[in-house]
């Protein structure tokens, strides 16, 4: 089994719609949280805005930890290609930074990432999200501190 990875994520929330990374595998379209591994001295708020500028290619100004996710890939439907991964999210109230004009595009997306979106929250039970898990606690208007545990 790999090591333990930490991820940091933001959760972007504005006038009813939260900022999602877009992506796409062979059954279409899915969405993420922006954010990404922490790296070594690195603390997790830089961690996020590292991640932000990379796949949204915006600064934001990291708030407080509304949610720690644990993934232990082995107990979830893609356990097929990555059984042995175990990660550790945290996700981080946060604020866009600026003036917003145009789009969002980061200096290294990740590889299935084709853009980035506002998303109704109403209609988050619409789209592929992941974690799932979160998508139904900002409907329910459930924003943290709270541990999730292993889910997806």
């Amino acid at each position: 089994m790999k090591p333990i990875r930490n991820s940091a994520k933001a959760v972007l929330i504005r006038d009813g719609h939260i900022l999602l990374t877009k992506n796409k595998d062979d059954k279409g379209y899915f969405y993420l949280f922006p954010g990404g591994g922490q790296e070594p001295k690195e603390e997790l708020k830089d961690a996020v805005v590292r991640e932000c500028l990379e796949e949204i290619g915006r600064r934001v100004q990291v708030g407080e930890l509304l949610h720690v996710r644990e993934y232990i890939g082995q107990n979830h439907q893609f356990a097929e290609w990555d059984a042995d991964v175990h990660q550790v999210e945290f996700y981080f109230s946060c604020e866009l930074i600026g003036v917003e004009t145009g789009g969002f595009s980061g200096s290294n997306p990740d590889s299935a990432q084709v853009g980035a979106e506002w998303v109704e929250i109403a209609k988050l039970d619409e789209i592929r999200l992941y974690p799932d898990t979160i998508s139904k606690l900002l409907q329910a208007g459930k924003n943290g501190p709270c541990y999730l545990g292993d889910t997806n």
